[in-house]
């Protein structure tokens, strides 16, 4: 007989990914197909909406793996990414992508009524882009949805709902779980918001005319998904409070699982919420953009066996690209601090690692000022997260084990939603 399969499709930046899973959470196949760069006009960052399916489409027809056997299916999609639709979820504008910060305006009209903890602030945030798109002439909407939540309307030929997570930006409150009443305030159509279920929640079983388009049993059954960073901390399998995922990426951005939630609006923490427990996180400038303003890339992998970890070098720097921190120092004009500056590159270069990773240890410290569970061990992601020296270091600020990851995908993490039908 065949093994029951498990479906995570992630809608990320630069694609579609799909991970199929067993019921060991085995991955048994993956595919990938690429989406054009979304169109910018300054500000204005949007895109097709049809892109996304036709690549969803594309992406599920090559898994080489018996689609008949996929018993569910979760989406996940880029935080913030909107659109609205008819009725019959029919795209009525393009998409605002995450990044998408054309909604100043509407921003401000927002800070001027939502509480400091709600997850609407910010020019990028749904919310913002919903009243944008208001403005404009969408009085023929009929319902808000997020990127994820469309994809999953076209599988399920319902669009009357999201995820707790997806809806945060959206202006959810995931503490009381409703939709809170300051958003009248804003006169914002409460027939347009979606109804919120935990992620992972059965929405409903897939429709039959796409059923045999995709390949795929009449019986299966498509689940709420999350956004794609929460997918990507579900993908690392980090399961007790205490566990933190450091991503060192271009920026360096962490993420710590806690039993209750934590908010600071002014360095850009907020919490989403993972069943019965919280992810708190913020993101600091420094990271991987901080090192290329002094060094190539090609430097830094050619001075990296040279490294000396266990020798601290007693720099005491703080890196960033150019001036201005959000978390864990909130000052939009705090100047980089890597001086001085020694003669041996290499030294420099530790110098470098050393005071990124002692801002981590700082951010890690200022989450658990705010309410945090103290740090019991970080899994490391993003290109950083290879450096064997670096990983030296960040354990001894730290003062817990750094490990890699062995799955960072965020459609490996989808999956494991439709596999556990709720967060693991």
């Amino acid at each position: 007989m065949a093994q029951d399969l498990f479906l995570g499709i992630d809608l990320g930046t630069g694609g579609v990914r799909a991970c199929a899973l067993d019921a060991d959470a085995r991955i048994v196949g993956i595919a990938t197909t690429a989406l054009p760069a979304p169109r910018q006009d300054g500000d204005a960052i949007d895109q097709e909406p049809a892109l996304w399916w036709d690549a969803v489409v594309e992406t599920i027809g090559k898994l080489s793996v018996d689609r008949a056997a996929i018993q569910r299916i979760s989406v996940d999609g880029t935080s913030g990414t909107l659109l609205l639709t008819d009725g019959d979820g029919k795209p009525l504008t393009p998409g605002l992508m995450y990044n998408d910060a054309r909604a100043g305006a509407e921003a401000a009209r927002i800070g001027g009524v939502a509480p400091a903890e709600s997850g609407a602030h910010g020019r990028s945030s749904a919310l913002a882009k919903l009243l944008h798109l208001l403005s404009r002439g969408g009085d023929k909407a009929k319902h808000a949805l997020h990127q994820a939540d469309w994809i999953a309307g076209r599988l399920t030929g319902r669009f009357d709902g999201s995820d707790e997570n997806n809806a945060l930006k959206l202006g959810y409150d995931p503490v009381t779980r409703r939709w809170p009443d300051w958003l009248d305030r804003l006169n914002v159509p409460r027939a347009l918001l979606p109804q919120v279920r935990v992620p992972g929640a059965e929405i409903g079983t897939i429709d039959p005319m796409m059923a045999r388009r995709l390949g795929l049993s009449s019986s299966t059954r498509i689940h709420a998904g999350t956004t794609d960073g929460v997918a990507a901390f579900i993908a690392t399998r980090a399961s007790a409070p205490g566990d933190a995922v450091t991503s060192l990426g271009t920026t360096l951005v962490v993420k710590l699982l806690a039993e209750k939630p934590v908010f600071a609006a002014d360095q850009g923490i907020y919490s989403h919420r993972l069943g019965d427990r919280w992810l708190a996180g913020g993101a600091s400038n420094t990271g991987g953009a901080a090192l290329l303003a002094h060094f190539s890339a090609a430097e830094l992998e050619a001075m990296t066996p040279r490294l000396k970890p266990a020798q601290p070098t007693g720099l005491d720097y703080y890196p960033l690209p150019k001036p201005g921190e959000r978390f864990p120092i909130a000052d939009p004009n705090l100047p980089p601090r890597v001086t001085p500056r020694p003669a041996d590159d290499v030294t420099f270069f530790q110098g470098l690692l050393e005071g990124v990773a002692a801002v981590e240890a700082m951010a890690y410290r200022r989450l658990g000022e705010l309410g945090a569970p103290a740090l019991r061990r970080v899994i490391s992601i993003g290109g950083g997260a290879k450096n064997a020296a670096w990983s030296e270091i960040r354990h001894r600020l730290l003062g817990v084990p750094v490990t890699i990851a062995e799955q960072t995908e965020a459609s490996y993490g989808a999956a494991l939603l439709a596999l556990h039908a709720g967060p693991p």
